[in-house]
Parts: structure tokens; sequence; C-alpha cells
């Protein structure tokens, strides 16, 4: 091996994928010194808990219960602890010490990204984190560099394995929602709790990073718009395939034009995260179980896809190992590292400014002119009906003398124009409020056509 400078690296964290970048660290260390241009020492892990079973055989002594030491004393710091603290300290510590730091925490960049670019821009130092989002698929750099000096106007991601594969089980084999929940937790691919797949909370990180990266604007969490997929059910699937449309979890993040009170130069961005009916012509429709997808839409380079697997040990240290390299190269060449830019300063906007088209099912009575008391309500509304499709779910036989004035139930699904999402969300409070609507099913955005 080339007599290379030593670079000491630090881990955080020796879980499922800090384990796996431990092991691949000392099994390829020569491989990945030839292509950093420097010897990547793994100087220690920092766990909580030393004796605690691990996926990856690796030395004891390169283990310990002190991470500010070991922060201190490395020029590279990898943290895949997750969670906020104490991640949000020790990735400070690391920084104000001189350190590149490299994560995949993207609960810390959606919540706490402003504080740590800023710092990092103070010092002179750089935060890698392409394993935030999307596991390991390459996004970020991408967004980053690649499409710097072009103008994105629109990213939407499948950025939550667990998600897709729910919903990709209730379609491809009309199973119900909580029999394949167990299953995914069966699997691995749901936590024990998983509110924060099923209820969007994921997604809408991952959404915040990107929509930050793509607008070069600081987009704040809880300007995030976040609905989950609890309420999806088989009939819901149903009625999307006989429509020809896939239900999926979306992260949309979207720039938006004319918004001349939003900002001086009439532009804005939208973010949020929601299930929504993509054609089944469409690139992300094909994406089935665990995998993810960002489908990006640019001025210059046009339509882009990036697919592969989205979690992993193995396949988010693949991530996490490029970054390392990366952090390396800039070590060895010198110089300040290279921040975040987020001068654009857009702002982003509530979903009630988003135009779309929608699916709304109702169950109304089935009565004479109950279809035109809606058509009413919806014109009113500045909502334009595209297709209606009805089916009786109870009521009388009308074959049977007399039964023609008996009330039953049906079920309409309608498809509409593209509307603005303010109106079409007063106009279906409107419905439920009409006396003709029994109940507001499901209002479901169209994406992607």
């Amino acid at each position: 091996m080339t007599d290379y400078r030593r670079l000491r690296v630090a881990l955080l964290g020796a879980g499922a994928v800090g384990s796996q970048v431990a092991g691949l660290l000392l099994k390829h260390g020569d491989e990945l010194a030839d292509r950093a241009g420097a010897a990547l020492e793994l100087a220690g892990i920092a766990v909580r808990d030393l004796d605690a079973q691990r996926d990856v055989d690796l030395p004891r002594e390169l283990f310990t219960t002190d991470p500010e030491s070991l922060i201190v004393s490395s020029d590279i710091v990898i943290e895949l602890i997750g969670g906020i603290e104490p991640a949000r300290t020790h990735i400070l510590q690391a920084i104000n010490s001189g350190a590149d730091v490299v994560t995949g925490n993207k609960a810390l960049l959606a919540t706490h990204g402003p504080e740590i670019f800023d710092t990092a821009d103070q010092v002179g130092a750089s935060v890698y984190y392409e394993a935030a989002v999307a596991g390991a698929i390459p996004i970020i750099r991408p967004l980053r560099d690649s499409l710097a000096g072009d103008r994105v106007h629109r990213i939407m991601g499948i950025v939550n394995g667990t998600t897709n594969y729910i919903l990709d089980r209730m379609d491809t084999e009309g199973a119900e929602f909580e029999d394949v929940l167990a299953q995914a937790q069966a699997l691995g691919y749901a936590e024990a709790d998983p509110t924060a797949d099923i209820e969007g909370y994921d997604a809408a990180q991952k959404a915040a990073i990107l929509a930050s990266l793509a607008f070069h604007t600081a987009v704040p969490l809880d300007a995030v718009h976040r609905e989950g997929i609890v309420g999806i059910d088989k009939p819901m699937m149903d009625a999307a395939r006989h429509a020809g449309y896939v239900i999926k979890m979306l992260a949309v993040c979207e720039r938006l034009e004319g918004e001349a009170d939003a900002s001086p130069t009439g532009e804005a961005i939208s973010v949020r995260v929601y299930p929504a009916l993509v054609p089944r012509t469409h690139p992300l429709a094909t994406v089935h179980g665990a995998n993810n997808a960002v489908f990006v839409q640019a001025e210059a380079a046009g339509d882009l896809m990036f697919y592969g697997a989205g979690a992993g040990g193995v396949q988010t240290a693949s991530a996490v190992l490029g970054d390392v390299v990366s952090a390396a190269r800039r070590h060895i060449a010198g110089g300040v590292g290279v921040g975040e830019s987020t001068r654009a300063n857009l702002p982003v906007v509530a979903i009630g400014r988003v135009t779309t088209r929608y699916q709304i099912t109702l169950e109304v009575d089935d009565l004479p002119g109950v279809l035109a008391t809606i058509a009413g309500i919806l014109s009113e509304g500045r909502v334009s009906i595209a297709t209606v499709e009805q089916n009786i779910l109870t009521g009388a036989d009308p074959a049977v003398p007399g039964a023609e004035h008996e009330t039953g139930v049906a079920r309409l699904v309608i498809g509409t124009h593209t509307a603005r999402e303010q109106d079409l969300s007063e106009t279906v409070d409107r419905l439920a409020a009409s006396g003709v609507v029994e109940r507001v099913v499901s209002v479901l955005r169209v994406e992607g056509d």
C-alpha cells in the first residue's frame, strides 16, 4: 500500500448501519485509501452498551463509552446514533474541534440543519449527509452539486420504504392495511411503534431536506404539510386501480410561480407529504416493495429518476462511506468546506395555494337530484367535475313495486379537473354539511399526470 497521510475516523453508534460502516472500513481500508488519497484509521466506536449484540463482529478494543474524547482526537466524525440529542451536541463538538462530519440523521438535519451548517461555515468545516435521505440512493450530492447550475421545478419522492411496502402489498395483493403492517413489522420494515412511518413524520423530515437543497432555501420542518396512510383501505385501492392509478405515499417539493403576494419575485415553494394517486404509466408507479425513488423535474436536465434501496444497514453504509471518502479528499486538498446554499430564501407557502387534481369519494343518499346538488356545490366552489362513478351500496331493489322511493346509500367517486387546494377543501366542507352526503370517505390528490 502507498504511504498515505493518515486520517483518524471516529464512529458514533454501532447499530444496523454503524456496524456495517465499521466492518467495511476495516475490510476495504486499502481500497478506500487509494480512492481518498489518505489512510482511514477507524480510531474508535462510541456506544452506550459495550456488550450489545451487533450485526458485524468487530474488535472489542475499538469500542468506548466516551464519545467526547474520541471526537476531539479525530479528523472525520461519523454520527449514526440518530435522534436529536446527544447527536446535536456531538456534531457541534466535532465541527468546533476542526473535524468534518458525516451523518445520516434526517431528524436532526430537518430540525437543526441551519444551526449545524452555519457552525460549519464559521470554522470552515463540511457536513456530509447522503445517507439522510433514501438510503443507498445518491440524491443529496446530485441536488447539491450536479444540479446546482440548473433550476429544479419539482421533486416527487417515495422516500419511506415502510409505507411503500404497505401500499404496494395492498395494491398488488388486495391485502388490508392492518395485516400488511403486521407483516412489515415481522420483516423488520416497520418498528414496533410505526407512527413515524405511517403518519408521515419520517417522510416529512426527508422532504424538508430535499426541498432545502433543490430550492436553495432553508425549509423548517413545521412548514411541511403532512398526512399519513392510516385511512387508506381496500375500497380506495380498488377505486384507484379502476381509474388507472396506484396510491403512493409521496414527498412533493414544488416551485410555485405567480405568487406575487408571497415574494418579490412572484415565486414560492410548497413542501408536502401525503398519499396520492399516481398514474400507472408514471415511473414512480413501478416502485415496489420497500424500495425508494426520487423523481426530479429540472428546467435544463429534464426528468431524472433516482431509484434503489431506501434503507438497510449495508446499503445505507454505502452512502456513508462515499461521504467519508469525500471528506478525506477535502482534508488532503485543504481549504475551507463548501457550505450549503440557502440564499434564495423563497417563502414556503401553505398547502392551500397548491393546484392539482383530486379524487373525491362520497357516500350519499341514493335519491333523485342528489348528484345535481353535489354538482352545484362543486361548481360554486370553483371545482370542475371530470369524471363520476356511482355504485349502490344499500337500498331496495328498484325492480320491486313501491320500492322506488326507498332510500339507499350510493358511493360516488368524483374525479376533478385542476383546482386550488383551498377551494377544494372549502368545497368538501360544504359537501359534508349539505344534508345529502352521508360521509366524505376520502380526498386524494392526483400527482404526476
